[in-house]
C-alpha cells in the first residue's frame, strides 16, 4: 500500500509538474531530499509508472501546443497594430506592378528547398493579385548551405547589369536547385545562356557594393527575428515559414478588413 500510495504520489506530481504551473523548484528539491519517494514508485510498479509518466508527456504535449496556437494567434493580431517596416531602396528591383498595394518581402536563402516552395507561393500570389502586388527579393543565406552566399552575389552581380536577367537567373537557380551542388561551373553556365558580360560579373561579383547589398539584408532580417528560410513580410506582417497561399489570402483579407489596404 505504501509503495502503491508513493507511485501515486509521484505520477500526480509529474502531471503537474509537466502540465502546468507547479512550482517545479519544490518538486526538485522534494525528490531530491526525499529520492526513496522516486526509486519506490518505480519498484512497486513499473507499467503503471511508465504509464502515469506518458499520460503526462501527453498531456504536456498538449499543453504546450495549445499555447503555441495562443502565442502565435496573439502575435498574428498585434502585427496589424504595430507591422514591420523593411527598407525599400530607391534602386530596388521589383517584380509585379511597382508600388502595387501589396507589398511583398522575401528573405530567401537560394539552396533552401524550402525557398523553392516558398517561392511557387509567391508565384500564385501574384497570380491571384495580378496588377497588386510588389514583390521585393531579399537575401538570407544560411551558414550551412555553402552555395547559398555564392548564388546570392552572382545575383546581384548580374542584377546591376540587368533586373530582367537577375530575374531569370533567379528562376532559373530554383528551377535547377540541386545542381548548386556544382558551385561556379553551374552558375557560371546559368549566367552565360542568359547573356550575362562574364567579365563584368566576375568584377562585381565579390564587390564591395554587392556584399554591402547581401548584409544589408541579413541585417534586416535578423531585426524582425526572421533565422530561417524562408521569411517573408506582407505589408509589415510577418511569415515565418514556406506557408501556403491559404495564409497570404487570410493576411489579405485582415488587412482589407481593417481598411489597412485596398484592393
Amino acid at each position: 500500500m505504501k509503495n502503491v500510495k508513493f507511485a501515486s504520489i509521484l505520477g500526480l506530481a509529474l502531471i503537474f509538474s509537466l502540465s502546468s504551473c507547479m512550482n517545479k523548484d519544490a518538486l526538485k528539491k522534494t525528490l531530491k531530499e526525499n529520492p526513496e519517494i522516486l526509486y519506490e514508485a518505480i519498484k512497486a510498479d513499473p507499467a503503471e509508472f511508465m504509464m502515469v509518466l506518458q499520460e503526462a508527456a501527453q498531456n504536456a504535449k498538449g499543453a504546450m501546443q495549445e499555447k503555441k496556437v495562443e502565442a502565435e494567434k496573439k502575435a498574428f493580431e498585434e502585427s496589424f497594430s504595430s507591422p514591420l517596416k523593411p527598407m525599400i531602396r530607391e534602386n530596388e528591383s521589383v517584380r509585379g506592378t511597382k508600388d502595387g498595394p501589396l507589398v511583398l518581402i522575401e528573405y530567401s536563402d537560394f539552396e533552401c528547398p524550402f525557398c523553392s516552395r516558398g517561392f511557387e507561393t509567391v508565384t500564385k500570389i501574384l497570380e491571384k493579385y495580378e496588377g497588386k502586388v510588389q514583390f521585393i527579393y531579399k537575401h538570407l543565406p544560411l551558414s550551412f548551405h555553402p552555395a547559398a552566399m555564392i548564388a546570392a552575389q552572382y545575383y546581384e552581380a548580374i542584377r546591376i547589369q540587368s533586373e530582367e536577367k537577375a530575374f531569370k537567373f533567379h528562376d532559373a537557380i530554383f528551377a535547377n536547385q540541386r545542381k548548386l551542388k556544382n558551385g561556379k561551373s553551374f552558375l557560371d553556365a546559368e549566367a552565360k545562356k542568359l547573356g550575362v558580360n562574364m567579365k563584368k560579373l566576375a568584377g562585381d561579383f565579390n564587390s564591395e557594393k554587392v556584399n554591402k547589398r547581401i548584409k544589408e539584408d541579413m541585417a534586416e532580417a535578423a531585426k524582425f527575428g526572421i533565422q530561417g528560410t524562408p521569411g517573408f513580410v506582407l505589408n509589415g506582417i510577418p511569415v515565418k515559414g514556406a506557408y501556403p497561399l491559404d495564409h497570404f489570402v487570410k493576411i489579405v483579407d485582415e488587412l482589407k478588413k481593417r481598411n489597412l489596404v485596398k484592393l
